[in-house]
Formats: C-alpha cells, structure tokens, sequence
C-alpha cells in the first residue's frame, strides 16, 4: 500500500463518536469521515455514528464502544474553541488523554478528530469537507492503523 492508496478496509466495521457541542461542526466532520471510510471500502451498513454531548465524554463513549468488541476502529470527532477561561486547556487536554489512554490499553485505532482552535471560523475551515476536512484525515488515520499489521513483514519471534 502506497501512502496515496487508501487502505482497503472492506468488511471492517467502524464507529464514528461525534461531540454535538457544535452540531453545525459535528456534521461536517462526520460527512468527511464517512468519504475517508468510502474511500476504503467500508460498507455504509459498517458504520454506525454514535453522538456524546461534548468532547470531555468521548474518551468514556470509545471504551464503551470497544468494550462491546463489535468495532475494528473508531474515529473521535468534535471541536474545543478557545474561549475567555482555561476551560479550553482542560477539555482539549483531557480528551487527547482520554483517547490515547484508551487506544494503548486496548490496541483498538482510535482516529484523532478533535479540533482545537481559536475561534469559530477557524473551526469551521478545518472541519469543512471542501476545505480543511479533518474528519476525513481522523477516519483515514484509523484506517491506516487498523490495517497496519496487514503490511508488517513477520519477524522470527513471538510476543510472549
């Protein structure tokens, strides 16, 4: 698989976690990760969106997602704005936390879609699917990590 060359994901199913703080920039992060996923042969039918309130609970809703062991991969969207108070600082920080925690504790690819920005119109460019589409990168990074092992050569040892 060539970098340019989405990975074909094909009979993988995967789970989209959207924050609706910002529902106008959860749609289109969501409509971008569904073109990346598109893209890598993923049946529509495989692909189930699930809808948190804020971005500080998606860590929670993806473990409980893995833990039902229905989902090869999931993608992590929503958007933090800077606003007048540290609130921004720990949300952000917090759910970059959460979610890597969760991707090392399981080894299931969680794709990073949590916008981080300064305002509102900045959220917007980077969340649209015409111009910035970070849904699309997010659910492309999930991909890729769930079909990394696919393109590992085997080595002559065993995990113990």
């Amino acid at each position: 698989m060539s970098p340019s060359t989405p990975p074909d994901c094909a009979g993988r199913r995967f789970a989209i976690v959207v924050a609706r703080f910002y529902a106008e920039l959860a749609d289109l992060l969501v409509r971008g990760a569904r073109q990346a996923l598109r893209e890598c042969h993923v049946d529509a039918d495989h692909i189930t969106v699930h809808d948190v309130p804020g971005c500080f609970e998606l860590p929670l809703a993806c473990r409980k997602l893995v833990d039902l062991e229905q989902f090869d991969a999931l993608v992590a969207l929503g958007a933090v704005i800077r606003g007048q108070t540290p609130h921004f600082d720990y949300v952000a920080g917090e759910c970059a936390r959460g979610l890597m925690d969760v991707q090392l504790a399981t080894g299931v690819p969680i794709g990073f879609g949590v916008l981080t920005t300064e305002d509102f119109p900045q959220a917007q460019e980077r969340a649209d699917p015409a111009r910035g589409n970070k849904g699309y990168g997010a659910a492309m990074a999930a991909a890729t990590l769930l079909m990394l092992d696919a393109g590992l050569p085997r080595a002559g040892f065993r995990r113990a």
